[in-house]
């Protein structure tokens, strides 16, 4: 039996079902908080956030033991904001007043800086190893980043559109 080409139709469906295929896997569809190792790109780990969604870094302060919590939202480029920080005492790495713009406020025995407009478009961090305990939080819901990336790691965190390998590729804090 001699062997028979396919037709040109059935050729054109294959080859349309699969560019479809790698356009779903490379084309960027999820907006998320991306933890990348160092300054590699490799994600370790992200969390799923909506495009004007907001999320928090808590910490704990190395020299006086307090917490601090450092308030973000995503701008329209893409950007990462710092819109407020709170902390608990003044001490060395705190800052003792507001800059021009920003509002200094005092409640309930916490300090705040208000009205921040810090943008920037990836920011790094060294995964505490022994009191930091940094905690991402997000819709009111708390996730301790060592849980999901081993302390001491350097990483950059930026906002970022992940394709369907890259969620593949890297932890999703809320385990979906």
């Amino acid at each position: 039996m001699k062997y028979k080409k396919p037709g040109k139709a059935k050729r054109i469906l294959a080859f349309l079902s699969l560019t479809s295929i790698a356009i779903m896997l490379f084309i960027p569809i999820k907006q998320a908080i991306v933890f990348e190792y160092q300054n590699k790109g490799e994600v370790l780990a992200y969390l799923p956030i909506k495009e004007d969604g907001s999320f928090k870094i808590k910490y704990t302060h190395s020299i006086h033991l307090s917490d601090v919590v450092e308030s973000y939202n995503l701008t329209e480029k893409g950007n990462i904001k710092l819109y407020e920080l709170m902390y608990e005492d003044f001490a060395i790495g705190m800052p003792e007043n507001a800059s021009n713009g920003e509002i200094f406020e005092q409640k309930d025995g916490k300090y705040y800086i208000k009205n921040m407009n810090r943008i920037f478009p990836s920011f790094d961090l060294r995964l505490g190893e022994v009191r930091a305990n940094h905690t991402v939080i997000s819709e009111g819901e708390e996730y301790p980043l060592s849980d999901y990336i081993e302390p001491g790691t350097w990483i950059r965190i930026k906002a970022k559109k992940l394709n369907l390998v890259e969620t593949l590729k890297g932890v999703n804090i809320l385990g979906q």
